[in-house]
Formats: C-alpha cells, structure tokens, sequence
C-alpha cells in the first residue's frame, strides 16, 4: 500500500490509477480550504486564479498575449470599457481513454476573467486580436495625441 502521508505539505499522488488521482484532487481540495473559494475552484477547473498576461510596449503599439490552454475561440469574449480590457471566457475540456479493463473520463470546467489598464496613449478604436492555439494577441495602436508629455513641477522652498 502507498503511503499518502503529508510531504513538506504537499501530497504526492498514490499512484497513477484512476482512484489514485482522485484521491490526490480530493486532498488538494483540502489543502485548499484556507484560499479564497473562487481561486480553489478555478484551480480545480484547470486555471490559475487567472490567465497568464504579458504586456510589450513597441515603437508604435501595444502587444498583449494571454494564454488560454484548452480554451476555444468561441469561448472568450474581449471588452474595453473607459481605458480597461477585459477578458472574459470559459474553459469547458473533456477527454475520454479506453485502456486495458477500465475507461477513464475527465471533464474540466471554469469561467476566468482578467481586467488590464491600457496606458494612456492606447488608441481604443485601433485594436486587433488573433487567437492561435490557445494563446490570445492583440495589438493595440498607439494614439501619438495621448502620449504622456512630461513636465517640470517647481519645487518652493518654505
């Protein structure tokens, strides 16, 4: 029998059978107790509490990649509303396997939602977005009109 016992509080997984995996998501629901219920459900469904991001500023745009695995294009949805983009979406994912005596079905679901800030020189109606294996660009064009112009505060001795 495998001992399942507590490793520098993590669990390792019993063993790679069905019930083993089960026992291991059940335990982990556990130890998730103490988080925020909707991040311990999202991360029950697949996600982290949200979708990775990353922001590049360019010569004359914006590029913003998001990384949704398992995620299908009709299933995210992209909204700007006064200066904030926000990604919504659902993960819905279901594998079947047939091996030896046993079948294994597995279903993963979860909503995410991210809200990002554009910068202030972002022109909201010059944004493009392509989704490519799981993976969401846009690219959002920079309005030279916007673009912050430093200046000088004089300083007042009293």
């Amino acid at each position: 029998m495998n001992d399942i016992s507590p490793v520098n509080g993590n669990r390792p997984v019993a063993s790679e059978t069905p019930f083993g995996w089960l026992r291991h998501e059940i335990d982990r629901l556990f130890d998730d107790i103490g988080r925020p219920a909707r991040e311990s459900v999202r991360s029950f469904a697949g996600f982290g509490p949200r979708p990775a991001v990353e922001l590049i500023e360019r010569d004359k745009d914006y590029r913003l990649t998001v990384e949704l695995p398992g995620v299908k294009e009709d299933d995210v949805e992209v909204s700007l509303a006064d200066g904030i983009l926000t990604l919504k979406g659902d993960k819905r994912e279901h594998e079947e396997r047939k091996e030896g005596g046993f079948m294994l079905s597995e279903r993963r679901y979860g909503a995410f939602e991210r809200q990002i800030r554009l910068p202030a020189d972002a022109d909201p109606d010059e944004i493009e977005a392509k989704f490519k294996k799981g993976v969401l660009t846009l690219t959002i064009a920079k309005d030279e009109e916007k673009a912050p112009q430093p200046r000088k505060i004089t300083v007042n001795a009293e």
